[in-house]
Parts: structure tokens; sequence; C-alpha cells
């Protein structure tokens, strides 16, 4: 069988590889500099394409642009006789035109979000001043096609307008509601009447890491994804593709070939963002190495009307596809440029190379086009996967190439599970601390007067001359695994600054004021300028608490620590009165529980966090935060000496709990009796965005999110109701109004 493949890129490339079988012959026209037997033609010149399938005795063929369809090219093949794959002009007005879509989606009541299309001399002002009308943001579209980019999700009014009057200068502007959710990508194939779903995938459509920029063509993908369970895919081939496919056939344009939904999951449900008529790109670079059926059996099922007869396997993978650019994409690519490494990325195990702004020049391959290459990778999940597609990627080279390095970074943390599956199980430690207690509390004279469970003790010290009835008390601590994000980093003064703060808020909720503190580092070998950083900031914070940094030791451990490796503990002894020391006996219900804002993740959670975005590079600035995601995860620990000083002074605190290892319901606790409840309202203070990140890419339930991390309170204080309006104003910032203490149980209830 001759088989011609209608286009240029990666993903005719992919479609291409895809329908190899011994005997036939695969014609891509026009082709790129890595596809094998091209042939020159004008892919949206109906005449053209017609007299090439008559000139090689074509039998089928697979269009794979949109800009093909919308030229009427499958028409004018089936007009002469040529069995396509791929659907009618007609059909294809799905994609072609988005104002189209929508009255489709509206006829035949596809769940889709809330719209309205402008076209004529003033379109743009009066998509403005509709836009302004509504209680909803907008997406600005253009209605016809733009490979793309014709896109735009505004970050405020300005950038709103500016789209506006760029689109609405092409043609017809179409304004959609902004829904929220995941994004996701479900192709299925199409005989008219039968359909055979693809596994879903994700795309990643801006230019920069972390999903910022403009939209491009799309900078990489991943299948299956398992934002998209079975059940889900199931509720979208019911509420949204079947009923299509049944109104095309019922209005005369019965659909044959490959139509892509794009889908935002809502708290509604799935919604239709836009229909896409042939194979996605990178899509089908992901997707078809995943494909066990072969392509050609399916395609020839479709036309003959036999699918839903026909099995479509799929191998149990995970493809990953990462997207080389030239440098200028998607504005200005730049081309021509020699491209280097593909012969030894293509040898590695398990990867595919897709060409796509390629071109042969002079026996070698130079760029020719904006989105360059597809290096697909396929492996036992998307970590492996996605682990050989950088690999392969690392391989290549060409000037100003430019990639993103975090395809798949969000399903990478839905799948980073629990803080246990992180490695660190907190009633474990709970565990540890139960059975330590009686033996620590063997060593103990009368002079001490608390014990281990507040991550510290306390010792009578009457030669304070300046007490009335001195108590010393001590802490010790670690920074933990954040470390490792500090050493990724390359940045260390933070972790001195860490671990000083976190002593003092210890010390703190035992109501007493630090002393002094002494260092722990200890690493698989010494690097001064790594430990003159660290220990710089310890100074930098005891200074700042006017706390006096006494000494420490610094150990070098070659085979305890793998090389690069380090930790940082410390000490610090405090006094305080006796008589002031926290929390107080007096607490009962009906006092208040007002927070403090923390800076961050502060020194606990780190395990889960790393887990968590370890597809995304610390330099990147994922939508949401204002700062690099390394910036918002090594904001040093807070200390909240300062803002307390006063307020401890005057003796308007009952009680406070630093919220660390265990976040509140674990800390909030220690500083209760055993017949007081903290009940807390979940909506009493706002969410930091970084938490709102997490919370978003993770999808773990709040109780979780809550036991781990701080979510945006780094202190509790306690206090009477009658006391409240003192304690704000001698701590002279933002108080968050946590809840009250209730008669019950000791513990902790989300309201």
């Amino acid at each position: 069988m001759r088989i011609l493949v209608l286009g240029s890129g990666g993903r005719e490339h992919a479609m291409a590889r895809a329908l190899e079988c011994p005997g036939d012959s695969i014609i891509v026209a026009p082709g790129n500099g890595g596809t094998p037997d091209r042939r020159e033609v004008d892919p949206c010149h109906p005449g053209q394409v017609v007299a090439l399938c008559r000139a090689e005795q074509i039998d089928l063929v697979l269009i794979g642009p949109e800009s093909a369809l919308a030229a009427g090219v499958s028409d004018a093949l089936r007009a002469a006789g040529f069995r396509v794959f791929g659907p009618s002009r007609e059909a294809a007005r799905l994609e072609t035109s988005k104002s189209h879509c929508r009255e489709f989606a509206a006829r035949h009541g596809l769940p889709s979000p809330r719209n309205k299309t402008f076209s004529g001399p003033v379109a743009a002002e009066e998509a403005r001043a509709w836009a302004e009308a509504q209680d909803f943001p907008v997406v600005v579209k253009a209605d016809g096609l733009a490979s793309g980019k014709g896109v735009v999700v505004p970050e405020n009014n300005s950038e709103r307008n500016e789209a506006l009057v760029r689109l609405a200068q092409s043609g017809p502007i179409l304004l959609e509601e902004r829904l929220t959710g995941p994004e996701v990508s479900l192709l299925v194939f199409s005989d008219g009447k039968s359909i055979a779903a693809m596994p879903p995938a994700q795309d990643h459509k801006r230019i920069y890491e972390g999903d910022r920029g403009p939209n491009t063509g799309g900078m990489g993908a991943y299948a299956p994804t398992g934002i998209c369970p079975p059940a889900m895919v199931e509720q979208v081939l019911a509420t949204i593709v079947r009923p299509t496919i049944a109104g095309l056939a019922r209005e005369g344009a019965p659909y044959i070939g490959v139509l892509y939904a794009g889908l935002m999951l809502t708290a509604d449900g799935p919604k239709l963002i836009e229909y896409n008529c042939r194979f996605g790109d990178p899509e089908a670079q992901t997707l078809l190495p995943l494909l066990a059926t072969p392509l050609r059996e399916i395609a020839l099922a479709c036309l003959e009307g036999r699918l839903a007869e026909t099995p479509v396997h799929w191998h149990d993978e995970t493809a990953c596809t990462v997207v080389l650019a030239s440098r200028g994409y998607p504005e200005k690519p730049e081309t021509g440029d020699p491209v280097a490494g593909l012969d030894r990325a293509a040898a590695r195990e398990k990867v595919s190379l897709f060409h796509a702004g390629t071109a042969e020049a002079k026996g070698s391959i130079v760029t020719s086009g904006g989105r360059v290459l597809n290096v697909t990778a396929t492996g036992a999940n998307l970590e492996e996967a996605r682990t050989r597609a950088y690999e392969a990627a690392g391989d290549i080279s060409f000037r100003g190439c430019q990639f993103r390095r975090d395809i798949g970074w969000r399903e990478l943390a839905r799948t980073a599970g629990s803080y246990a599956a992180s490695g660190v199980d907190i009633d474990e430690g709970n565990r540890a601390v139960t059975l330590l207690k009686k033996k620590v509390e063997a060593t103990h004279s009368t002079g001490v007067l608390g014990g281990i469970g507040s991550f510290g003790g306390a010792l009578d010290a009457s030669a304070l001359k300046n007490f009335e009835h001195p108590v010393l008390l001590g802490t010790t601590d670690g920074v933990g695994t954040k470390v490792m994000l500090a050493s990724a980093a390359g940045r260390y003064t933070s972790i001195g600054h860490d671990i000083v703060n976190h002593c003092i808020n210890d010390l703190l909720v035992q109501g007493a004021f630090p002393l002094f503190f002494l260092d722990y580092i200890a690493s698989s070998s010494i690097s001064a300028s790594r430990i003159a950083e660290i220990v710089g900031g310890m100074a930098e914070a005891c200074a700042d608490a006017k706390c006096v940094l006494l000494g420490g030791e610094t150990a070098e451990m070659p085979g305890v620590y793998c090389p690069g490796e380090f930790d940082v503990a410390g000490t610090m002894v405090g006094a305080a009165e006796k008589k002031r020391l926290l929390p107080r006996p007096d607490l009962q219900p009906g006092d208040l529980l007002l927070g403090l804002a923390s800076s961050g993740l502060h020194t606990n959670g780190y395990s889960l966090a790393r887990k968590i975005f370890r597809g995304l590079p610390l330099e990147a600035t994922p939508a949401g935060l204002d700062t690099t995601l390394g910036d918002a995860l090594l904001a040093p620990h807070r200390s909240y000496l300062g803002v307390l000083r006063t307020a401890l002074d005057r003796g308007l605190v009952k009680a406070l709990a630093h919220l660390t290892g265990g976040g509140v319901f674990d800390n909030l606790p220690r500083a209760l009796p055993v017949d007081c409840a903290a009940d807390i309202e979940r909506a009493a203070w706002p969410v930091s965005p970084l938490f709102r990140l997490i919370a978003e890419v993770s999808g773990l339930p709040d109780d979780e999110l809550f036991r781990t991390f701080n979510m945006g309170v780094g202190l509790v204080v306690v206090c009477a109701p009658q006391d409240e309006p003192a304690l704000r104003d001698a701590i002279k910032e933002p108080l968050f109004l946590l809840g009250h203490l209730a008669a019950g149980p000791r513990g902790v209830r989300m309201l």
C-alpha cells in the first residue's frame, strides 16, 4: 500500500513512523529534514495534492494540519476517488471557527464556558464593554486558525484590552469565561458512528517553565495523565464526544478521522474548551509511540465504518515529549542553525526523535522553524519516561535552543503522596517520643520543670540575678531536608537563619527569651565557603535576637553522608521567670486563638514539598507565585521574638504554639490542658500563594496539608477575650482570629 501523510511537522513525522509496515511505502509531503520519503507540495492546495496522489498512485491519505482541512483538501481528494483519513471541511469547522464550535455546543448541550462572539470594525470596543459587564474573568480568542497562538489568557484588564485590539485586526474574536482547573486533551478515533478513545494527555502550551509566558503550539506533553481516570474519560465521552459525533452525523457532516477535545476539569465537571479536528501537536508525538495497534488498520477501519469491531490496543507505559524550540520562538524564531547530537539522542533506549522545524542543507540538518524537534521517551511511569526524554534532549544542541525543563511537573506533584510516603512518618515520630519519655524523665532532677514533647527542657537557675525566680530553658532542633534544596540552589545563608529562628520560637512557646546558641554542622566533606555562609546566617539571626553565638561543632564524616550532603542542627538556651512560663495554667474554654503569618514553609514539610516540585526547576516562577520557586521554598524561617516581646512582657499571652512538624494538629495540643479543644475555622486566614499552589498541584486532602505544613500561620497565640485589643496593639501586625478554645478532649477540630 502506498500511503501519503500530508504535512511538515513533528506530528506528521510521528504519523509516518506509526504507519510503517513491511511492504508499504510512506510518503510525507512536503515533510521535513527528518521524514524519509518527501515530496514538494503545498498541503493547502487541493489541486496540487490531488495531482500528487494521482502521480504517486496513493492508496490512503492521512491529513495532518488543520489548515489543509480548512482549505477543503479532504473534500477534493474524496471527490477524486481517494481514501482520506480526515474530516470534511464542514465537519472541521469545529476547529476552524471557534464561534461555530460554540454555536454547535449550544445546540447539542455540550458543557462549555459562557461566551460571546464579536465582529466588525468596533469588535474590540464591544468586546471590552461586554467583558467589563461580566462577573467573571475572560479568555480572548481569535475566531479562526492561529497555529495554537490565537488564545490570550490575560492577567489583567490592560492585557485583555491589548489582546482584543490585536486579535480583532485579523477577524472576529471570541470572549469566553475563564475556567479554572487542570486542562486535559482527550483524542478519539471516529468512523462517523463509533469512537475509540486514546489515553488522556496533558500538554504544556506556555513557552516558559511554571506555565508562564505567551501561548505556543505546545512545548511538551505526556500521557496518560492520572488527573483524568477511566471513569472521567467515560464521562467526557458520554457528555461531550459522543453527542458531538452524533450531532455532526445528524447535521450531514459525518466525522471520520481524529477528534481532539481540549477540556477543562472544573469543580462542576469537565467542560469543552476547544475542538481540534486532527491529531494534536505535540500530542501525536506522545500518543503514537504508545499505540500497539497499527495506525493503518485503525485508519482503514474508520474509513470502512467498522471501528466498533476493530480492537485498539495501547502499550501499558507512559510517554513524555519535550519540544526543542528555536531562539526567538514564538514571536520571531531564528532559523538556519546546524543541529548536532541527533544520532546520540536517537540511540538511547526507548527514545524517539520527531523532526518538526528542520531541513536538510548540504547533508546536514538545520533549523527551519520555531519548534524544531520533539524528543519522546517511554517508560514504566512518568518519572522514568521524563528522565529518558531529558537525557536525550541534553544530547542535542543548536544555537539558541530552548526547551522547558518542567514537562509533567504537575503530574509528579499529584503523585507525591502523603508526608509518610515521602519518608517522614509523623505518627512514628510521636511513638518514638512516647517510648523515650520514661527513660528521659528518669534522668530529671527536681529542678527540671519542662520535658520532652515541647522540643526543649527547662532547668531552675536561680543564680540569674536579674530574675526573681529564674528558669533556664533549652531547645535543640535541625533544619531537616530543606538543606537539600539549599544545596541544589547553592544558597546557604537562609539555612543559618532557619535553625536559629526555629530555636528562638521553640523557646518563646515556653515563655523564655534566648541567651546563647550552639551550632552543629555535619557533612561528607568540609567546604569552608559553605560553612562560612551558613554560620554567617546564624550570626545575623543571633544578632537580630540579641543572642550570643557562643560556638559550635563542624563534623566531617565521609561514609556517613553521601558526597555533597550535609546537615545543620543547633541548641539554644534561654531564660524566663518561673511565674511567666508558658502555657499558663488558666487556659479555659472561650479563650481566643490568634495566628501570626508564616514566611513560608519555615523548616517543615520539605520532604513532601521537594517531591511535589521535583519536576519544576528552582529558577522557574510558576503561575500563582510572584517569585521563583527557589526563593519561595528557601524563604527563611521567621522569628517571632520581635513582635511578641512586648505582649509577653505585659502578660497578655496565655499560651503559644509554634507550628512545625505535624502542623496545627500536632503542635497546638501541646499547649492545651487535657480538657480543652481548639476549634479552628478553616477559612479564618488567607492562604498564601505557595500553599495554594501546593494544594492545587498535589491534590492532597486538607487534613494532610494542615498536618504537614503550617499553611500560612507560623505561630498561634492564645489570649483571654478581654485582652485581644491590647494584644493587637502590642503586636502591631495583622493577627488572624483562627477560633477559640472549647470544652472537650485535648485536640484540634477544623470547622
